[in-house]
């Protein structure tokens, strides 16, 4: 791990040429942990109609590990700043929340269809850093009702889980979801999202604090995984993919819908097709989210006072403890790094 240099904080049209990132140095799958570096890297520049950002917060997300793996960024583009979720200041003082995904709307209006698209830290230099550069339409403005650790939050993960509910699910108000696995960033924001929009919810978690914790943060209840749930429900919230995959299609009434938008435990789960078509199930895809989802997020959290789970902070020159306590699993919410 390379050491941890000081630079001189500066705004976002005057920084120096050298900033402090977190950025990936090479890529090993087994020990993804070797691959990252926290310190000096030169700072890119700003394409035209693009707009440097002062980062004053930025979160994790398992897409970094998978950066370090190799599994979303390849050796050619290393070095790589890492990172897709910030929040922070233009030159001109606008507050602002970074849309990490870089694609081309298109005449459907939804830039994660763009087969072109990606997401910052993939081909363009990421979010953590002391300045992100970005597309001018992919900054929207922070409400001061949310602090900095708060907006960023909300790109990936809580952008993931909105438009899973909202978007995706042909769920309303009143109706059941069932959110396979717990504690995660996305399977947070389901949860919490999914109470805020009116959804009753349940979840599911192979250990007891994790299923208990759920309850806290607003789940209705809590199961293990695999179990007999007291009543079919209208849809089903999949991040994990093989190993909770016949529990979810047996867990749907007629008619129901899994959203899936991860398979963390595996991508070929047996498909039972005879249950697919006889109870007319329905699998749909979900990945990321939109601009204009993003801001109707963000006033969802701003009108009704809900607000992300954050589960630790550290600063951005500590960042190699938040990587390891990502790797290491054993969290509860969002990992955020401040910047100075």
């Amino acid at each position: 791990m390379a050491c941890v240099l000081g630079i001189a904080q500066r705004g976002p049209d005057h920084y120096a040429r050298a900033m402090l990132a977190a950025f990936a140095h090479g890529i090993s799958r087994d020990d993804p942990m070797s691959a990252l570096t926290i310190g000096r890297i030169e700072a890119p520049e700003v394409p035209q109609d693009w707009v440097a950002v002062q980062v004053k917060a930025a979160s994790l997300n398992h897409h970094d590990l998978w950066a370090l793996k190799g599994q979303a960024l390849t050796a050619e583009r290393l070095p790589m700043i890492l990172g897709t979720d910030a929040a922070g200041i233009t030159a001109d003082g606008r507050e602002v929340i970074v849309h990490a995904v870089i694609g081309d709307p298109g005449p459907r209006g939804d830039e994660t269809l763009d087969p072109k698209r990606s997401l910052l830290s993939e081909v363009y230099p990421g979010a953590l850093a002391q300045v992100v550069r970005v597309p001018a339409r992919n900054l929207i403005d922070k409400p001061a009702s949310l602090t900095f650790e708060e907006a960023a939050c909300l790109p990936t993960a809580w952008l993931t889980a909105y438009r899973m509910i909202e978007t995706k699910s042909g769920t309303g108000a009143g109706d059941t979801i069932l959110v396979q696995g717990a504690a995660g960033g996305v399977a947070t924001a389901l949860i919490v999202l999914g109470k805020a929009l009116g959804r009753q919810v349940w979840v599911t978690s192979r250990t007891p604090d994790k299923r208990d914790w759920a309850l806290t943060i607003g789940a209705d209840a809590a199961f293990e995984p695999g179990a007999r749930l007291p009543a079919k429900v209208d849809a089903v919230m999949e991040t994990v993919g093989e190993a909770t995959w016949d529990h979810s299609m047996k867990s749907l009434r007629p008619g129901g819908r899994i959203v899936i938008s991860g398979a963390t435990s595996g991508a070929n789960p047996p498909a039972d097709l005879n249950r697919l078509f006889f109870l007319q199930l329905s699998v749909v895809g979900s990945t990321m989210g939109t601009r204009e989802e993003l801001i109707a997020l963000v006033d969802l959290l701003d009108r009704t006072g809900v607000r992300p789970v954050i589960d630790r902070a550290w600063p951005l020159a500590d960042g190699a403890e938040a990587f390891a306590a990502l790797l290491g699993g054993d969290v509860h919410g969002k990992l955020v790094l401040t910047v100075d």
